[in-house]
């Protein structure tokens, strides 16, 4: 226990001994004129400077909504020289009455009578409805990305639709973003039409058909169906002679530009070395079986 008592004796005389930065020294000695001050009751509180009423350089005015510091001896300056050169000084205007007193002829009248110099609306709505604004972003008007793998001639496997299971032939992607693709539909009843490319799987085959040409009028207008006429009404179905409801049904050109393009298809297909395995490829069905998962096939 002694040995420890001299210990810590040592360790206080040690930092004791040990010297102060002088900025520590000045800050302790203000400190403590300033607690002999406090006791003695001599110690004076600086007052709190009022932003308003300014400094000897700067002023404070309201300005356009706003408070604003403005320089003294720089406006003192500038308003010498206006007054040297003759010009009239920019004072502030002075702001208009928004009602005015007006005396009123009459006995019985009041003599005067408080008029609005501004007129007041005659009508002000019960609910305040946000303006209208143009859309900037349209969605016509977006950037559209799709995957590096889906490029012309790669034969893609739908997901969806009437048609999913089947594997068809990219043919282009249209400026919606939609991927047009065929059968063709000889080999497995696909039609042109267009596909998502959320949609499908791309695989590794491809055909080249860089010599296939669309017909131009092939685009997103191409596909907008027309609207049919609606059902008949109950009182109507019960006469003889309403008509049965249209089922849409493709146009003559719609079945000549199928045939147009899936000939220069199956032409491509003819033409490449493995003609039979992709003639039964596109016409098989795409399925899974037990213990075949879709995540760990190469398609």
């Amino acid at each position: 226990m002694v040995k420890a008592k001299e210990a810590v004796a040592k360790s206080d005389s040690s930092a004791a001994k040990k010297k102060l930065r002088p900025s520590k020294v000045k800050s302790l000695a203000k400190f403590e004129t300033k607690k002999k001050a406090r006791a003695a009751g001599t110690l004076k509180k600086k007052p709190k400077q009022n932003l308003l009423s300014g400094t000897a350089t700067w002023k404070v005015v309201y300005k356009s909504g706003t408070w604003r510091f403005v320089h003294r001896p720089t406006e003192a300056k500038l308003i010498a020289k206006a007054k040297a050169e003759g010009k009239p000084l920019n004072e502030t205007p002075k702001k208009k009455k928004s009602i005015i007193v007006k005396p009123i002829k009459g006995e019985k009248n009041g003599e005067t009578r408080e008029v609005h110099t501004v007129k007041r609306k005659a009508y002000y709505p019960t609910l305040k409805t946000p303006k209208k604004h143009k859309s900037r972003g349209l969605f016509k008007n977006h950037k559209r990305n799709t995957r590096p793998s889906l490029t012309p001639g790669t034969i893609v496997i739908l997901l969806t639709g009437v048609h999913k299971g089947k594997r068809a032939v990219l043919l282009k992607t249209l400026d919606t973003g939609l991927l047009l693709i065929t059968g063709p539909f000889i080999l497995n009843a696909i039609p042109m039409r267009r596909v998502h490319q959320g949609h499908v799987i791309a695989t590794k085959t491809k055909l080249d058909i860089s010599s296939v040409k669309i017909p131009e009028e092939v685009d997103d207008k191409y596909f907008k169906r027309t609207l049919l006429k609606k059902k008949p009404k109950k009182n109507d179905s019960k006469s003889l002679f309403v008509q049965k409801p249209k089922t849409y049904r493709p146009s003559e050109k719609r079945k000549s530009d199928q045939k147009i393009v899936d000939a220069q298809v199956l032409n491509i297909i003819k033409k490449h070395q493995d003609k039979k395995s992709l003639f039964l490829y596109l016409s098989s069905m795409f399925g899974l079986r037990n213990n075949q998962y879709p995540h760990r096939m190469q398609f």
